[in-house]
């Protein structure tokens, strides 16, 4: 490290303690760490969302100058790509591949939604970001190990791993947007099916009256259960290897794979 760069460290951590002091927060000295600013971040975009995230916000609920989190972070961007990780780890602690990779596949796909929906805010500012850091190298890892499991290989099996780490993705990064909206927001779009769509004419859209009454009814969950198996059943199809997991096959794959 120069001595312009301890210098600057130095005034950072200063500013830091004294910005603690004036906000009835004293920053312990040396506690500022990577950790403590991404769990501080997280804590902020659940609480507020991500249109109201900010430096010096995080500066002031941390006690600490804004530009103290330039020590750990290069740019405000770099932090959102530590915070999609931080998400990626909370989702996929624990994890382990299965003994059939469609099990592997569809656990990795619902514990990255389970964790979006709790953390909305978060999810809608990074879901759609590359990390590169190690929570998202091991998730690729597992995905990847599934792939070839499933008898993919080469150039066939990058596509088909980043289409199911995309589809997984796109799909949770999606539903978090919805949920970080302003409820009033939430609430309209899902009384549309009550409305709208309830109340339309039967010779101009004589297809969606035929099933107006059904779709309010369905929830998320059937929602992301219906797409999460045409997904799955899809590669099952297609790959060289598939899965005899009876619960992840349809009657027709199921026959096909016992003849």
């Amino acid at each position: 490290m120069t001595s312009s760069t301890s210098e600057r460290a130095a005034r950072e951590e200063h500013d830091a303690t004294d910005s603690g002091k004036r906000g009835g927060r004293r920053l312990r000295r040396g506690s500022l760490t990577p950790d403590v600013i991404v769990a501080e971040s997280l804590r902020l975009l659940d609480a507020q969302g991500a249109d109201s995230f900010s430096l010096p916000k995080l500066g002031r609920a941390l006690g600490a100058d804004p530009t103290a989190v330039y020590r750990h972070f290069a740019s405000k961007d770099d932090l959102v790509l530590a915070i999609a990780d931080r998400l990626i780890e909370e989702a996929m602690t624990g994890l382990s591949a299965r003994a059939c990779w469609a099990d592997t596949v569809a656990e990795v796909v619902r514990r990255l939604r389970a964790t979006y929906r709790a953390h909305p805010g978060a999810a809608s500012l990074s879901a759609s970001r590359t990390t590169q850091r190690p929570a998202e190298m091991r998730v690729v890892n597992v995905l990847i190990g599934a792939v070839l499991q499933a008898g993919f290989e080469g150039a066939e099996a990058a596509t088909a791993y980043r289409a199911l780490g995309d589809f997984a993705l796109a799909w949770a990064g999606a539903e978090a947007a919805f949920l970080a909206l302003d409820p009033g927001l939430q609430q309209a779009d899902r009384a549309a099916w009550t409305r709208a769509y309830l109340a339309v004419d039967r010779a101009e859209y004589p297809h969606i009256w035929q099933i107006r009454d059904d779709l309010a009814s369905a929830t998320d969950d059937d929602i992301f259960d219906m797409i999460l198996s045409l997904v799955i059943d899809g590669f099952l199809a297609r790959a060289p290897r598939p899965c005899t997991c009876a619960k992840h096959i349809s009657p027709d794959t199921a026959a096909a794979s016992a003849s």
